[in-house]
């Protein structure tokens, strides 16, 4: 025989079970624009029948259906679709930040422009050329010492741009490193308390996206391979070990380095800003010193005019200059150290013997000058009458003296802007102008900013074209969500309605029959 009052247990599980599915409808429409958040769905099923009571078998045919019941709520969740989104966005941190360096870059080169270093050097070749037509003019030399304290100002201070840059991305690598262990720890915490939740027979779904979403922030920072196993989540870079279940191993910048280089570091932002610095920073600022280095000191031929007259001892070209030849009979082409070298052939109002080094570096020396120390000679800058213009001599009385009205050395300043350097090595040369080395440097950083944007607006499609796969599964759909909110509405109308069928029902059976006769 049945039991009376098992519609109103039928009832009662799809009135719980509809009400469940209710409840979880909202909180997915509460979480629509919640970053991370992957939409649930409750698990239905029917509940187990019962069969009635019977000596060896049911007595009655059929079995008694007990309604629904829901299993579990589960989140709508795809992991090949995370992990192939972690893959791209390793390579989207690393573009981002290459772009972004680079971008720095270009700005602190700044040319094209009016206020560069291209232009700096023509007004300092140009002031020059205006010393030539009056060599005489202590004013043209005051003009030449300010231009060249003004170029190398200029060398000075994109020196010390470039190197704040590559302080900042140092600086950076450790911050990152910082928030990098931050999530490492969140993840093995997290990891704990999903296990404890679950190990109730409970589903820690809210946990679950916290912990998916901090990880997506993490492959963005360093390349991570995500591993899941009973005690949570495995976190790996490379050969190395980040997080395995409750335990997290925090990083230093360091370390950061030293993985960078063994290659288990190899994408991400920490990876662009540590490849950005090597490679990009420091290789501007190795070409800034060479061009720095080979205009005071390169490899430079010349062709002294004929009639110059050299400083004693002088030797070019292997030949040394001294005593009566050291006046040249014709033009000769000659190799001098760059500036530095053709400014100490020439002579001052003073009549020294010899020109001074013209461009130094801070502390005096002339060897490897580097673009953050290069200045103008301190003797120079003090006494601009020292700066040299004239390449002859005239003797009277046995005494030498400078024809201050020359304007040999003034002119072959002017034209070195048009003179080859070697700015490669001896077994190597690699023969430029000043002008052409440096729209090479700027040519080819161009061309790398170009480059990085158009890697960055690759890897932002890919990763753009994965993520909307993936909000296709585990986003929430309002649409969707307000649809299920109609069906489960109706759905517990409907069981509330049966519930008070059967209310009615036993209340016949109770209070209304048995009664006849009385």
């Amino acid at each position: 025989m049945r039991s009376t009052f098992h519609g109103l247990e039928v009832a009662k599980r799809s009135l719980f079970t509809q009400q469940a599915a209710l409840n979880t409808t909202g909180h997915n429409i509460a979480n629509a624009n919640t970053t991370g958040y992957s939409r649930q769905v409750v698990n239905m099923v029917a509940a187990k029948p019962i069969e009635a009571f019977g000596m060896n078998r049911t007595t009655i045919p059929g079995q008694t259906g007990m309604g629904v019941e829901f299993s579990s709520i589960t989140r709508i969740r795809e992991k090949f679709l995370d992990d192939q989104f972690r893959n791209e966005n390793k390579s989207f941190g690393n573009y981002a930040i290459q772009q972004d360096t680079l971008e720095k870059l270009e700005a602190i080169v700044n040319e094209p422009s009016d206020t560069g270093i291209r232009t700096v050097l023509e007004s300092f070749f140009n002031a020059w050329s205006d010393l030539s037509k009056a060599p005489e003019n202590a004013d043209g030399r005051k003009i030449v010492r300010e231009q060249a304290l003004a170029l190398t100002d200029a060398f000075n201070h994109t020196a010390k741009s470039l190197q704040d840059l590559k302080a900042d991305l140092t600086e950076s690598v450790s911050i990152k490193t910082t928030q990098i262990n931050s999530i490492l720890g969140n993840i093995a915490k997290l990891n704990g308390e999903i296990q404890r939740i679950e190990g109730l027979g409970d589903d820690a779904n809210d946990l679950r996206d916290q912990r998916d979403l901090i990880t997506d922030e993490l492959s963005q920072m360093i390349n991570i391979r995500v591993t899941e196993g009973t005690g949570g989540y495995t976190v790996t870079m490379g050969g190395i070990e980040l997080v395995a279940g409750q335990v997290a191993e925090p990083l230093t910048a360091a370390e950061m380095e030293d993985y960078f280089a063994s290659g288990d570091l190899n994408s991400g932002e920490v990876f662009g800003m540590i490849q950005s610095r090597d490679h990009f920073v420091e290789g501007y600022i190795a070409d800034l010193d060479r061009l720095v280095d080979k205009l005071a000191n390169g490899d430079m031929e010349i062709k002294l005019p004929a009639g110059s007259v050299l400083p004693e001892g002088t030797t070019l070209n292997g030949v040394l200059y001294a005593g009566a030849n050291r006046t040249l009979s014709e033009d000769t082409t000659v190799t001098v150290k760059g500036l530095n070298g053709l400014h100490q052939l020439g002579y001052n109002f003073s009549s020294e013997p010899g020109g001074l080094p013209f461009f130094t570096n801070a502390d005096g020396t002339t060897e490897n000058l580097k673009a953050s120390e290069i200045t103008l000679n301190r003797e120079l800058a003090d006494n601009p009458t020292k700066i040299a213009t004239s390449m002859r001599i005239a003797t009277v009385d046995g005494e030498e003296s400078v024809v201050r009205g020359n304007n040999s050395l003034a002119l072959l300043f002017s034209q070195a802007r048009d003179s080859r350097i070697n700015f490669g090595t001896a077994s190597e040369p690699d023969l430029a102008t000043v002008d052409s080395y440096f729209r090479s440097v700027v040519g080819q950083l161009g061309v790398q900013a170009q480059e990085a944007n158009r890697q960055l607006a690759n890897s932002k499609t890919l990763v753009d074209q994965v993520d909307a796969r993936r909000q296709s599964v585990s986003g929430v759909s309002l649409d969707e969500e307000m649809a299920n909110l109609i069906k489960f509405q109706h759905a517990y109308n409907a069981a509330a309605r049966n519930m008070t069928m059967i209310d009615e029902t036993l209340n016949k059976v109770i209070n209304g029959m048995g009664i006849v006769g009385r």
